[in-house]
């Protein structure tokens, strides 16, 4: 981003470009003020640059994988104290893009600051996103980087099909590291919520999640 600030800088039509960055971006601020006006009770929709992203219901597989990491996050997470967990329908509004992430982890900090009547939300500790045929190029494209970008400081991307999770860390550039690509026994460990971690076999199958469940609330 900064190189091509530079190059802008060194453009005699610097003026001119300014010009129109501000009128494309008074015009994105019209539309996303009438993206929150329109919203409606139950409704799946994205605000991303500048186009309003109205989501296809969901396959069967994506909401049982869902709700069995939320399942066992929820249940950690609430157990041990550590803050907030929320599964979609919660509007994440960054600078420029809103976004409602399939699971997001609030810490004890952030989560002290929400309430039961908010409707717009700061950048999480954690999301996660499970691939869908339709988000599988933002979830690995503009969000990959908006999240970054916004110090959220872990990113799962789970593929249900494949029965793989990615898990990512900010690093001190601001960028994503893969830590893992688990499938099976293979362990994904959390940063952003202390202490969790789970088989990613545990996000695909029943039996497995109810094992990690039990085990967990021993």
């Amino acid at each position: 981003m900064e190189a091509a600030v530079v190059r802008m800088a060194r453009s005699p039509r610097l003026g001119l470009i300014h010009q129109d960055l501000n009128r494309l971006w008074r015009r994105e601020r019209m539309a996303r003020q009438k993206f929150y006006d329109s919203i409606e009770d139950g409704k799946k929709v994205e605000f991303v640059n500048g186009q309003v992203v109205v989501h296809s219901p969901d396959r069967f597989i994506h909401i049982k994988v869902r709700h069995r990491i939320g399942n066992l996050l929820e249940n950690y997470v609430h157990v041990h104290g550590l803050g907030e967990i929320a599964e979609e329908k919660l509007l994440i509004c960054l600078t420029r893009n809103d976004y409602m992430p399939d699971i997001v982890f609030f810490g004890a900090d952030k989560a002290a600051g929400l309430h039961n009547e908010q409707l717009k939300f700061p950048a999480p500790d954690l999301v996660v996103e499970v691939l869908s045929p339709g988000t599988r190029r933002r979830d690995r494209g503009v969000k990959f980087e908006d999240y970054a970008l916004h110090g959220v400081a872990e990113y799962w991307i789970v593929d249900a099909d494949a029965r793989i999770i990615e898990q990512y860390f900010l690093d001190e550039s601001g960028r994503y590291q893969l830590s893992v690509k688990a499938s099976g026994a293979k362990e994904v460990r959390s940063r952003a919520v202390a202490g969790f971690r789970m088989p990613a076999e545990a996000a695909f199958d029943d039996a497995m999640n109810l094992r990690v469940l039990k085990t967990m609330l021993k």
